[in-house]
């Protein structure tokens, strides 16, 4: 049984049918942006509450390893909404992503500056994450939360091995 023409509204062309081509969909909007407004302080601090300070601690520790470094905000399906791709030179070597008391931090680590991490000073509880995670053609990719200044020298090595 054959269903009428106006039942089938992601049809288009004749009613008969031979016209199999599908009209877009209602919710085939627009991408969202790949590129974001960077947020103001009085966001962040909002978004990070007591860990502001870490934010800006990350932010020198990567600075003072390799500089300059661009700032580019994306979309992100985190509370905040948005997430912070620390660069150089068009290279990511951080994404950061504000969290309340926390922030998040991941990277992604090839096979030279995977070696080197784990024969490195790093603590236990990232080269535990390192050879745990998937290695995939890109690298081996983590994700921790930083929640004290104790974690900012980490921080810095593994911006140190990003560019290995």
């Amino acid at each position: 049984m054959r269903c009428a023409p106006s039942a089938r509204p992601w049809r288009t062309g004749s009613s008969s049918g031979t016209d199999a081509r599908a009209a877009p969909l209602p919710f085939a909007r627009s991408p969202l942006p790949s590129i974001l407004p960077a947020p103001d302080e009085g966001e962040l601090r909002a978004a990070l509450g007591p860990a502001f300070p870490l934010w800006d601690g990350i932010l020198a520790a990567a600075e003072a390893v390799r500089s300059p470094l661009e700032r580019t905000w994306k979309p992100s399906k985190t509370p905040f909404g948005r997430m912070c791709l620390l660069q150089h030179r068009g290279r990511t070597l951080l994404y950061l992503t504000p969290d309340e008391g926390r922030v998040w931090v991941a990277v992604v680590l090839g096979g030279r500056a995977y070696q080197a991490a784990m024969a490195g000073p790093l603590p236990a509880g990232i080269k535990q994450l390192l050879a745990e995670a998937r290695p995939y053609a890109e690298g081996r990719g983590i994700r921790f939360a930083v929640v004290e200044a104790g974690e900012l020298p980490a921080v810095a090595e593994l911006v140190q091995l990003k560019i290995l």
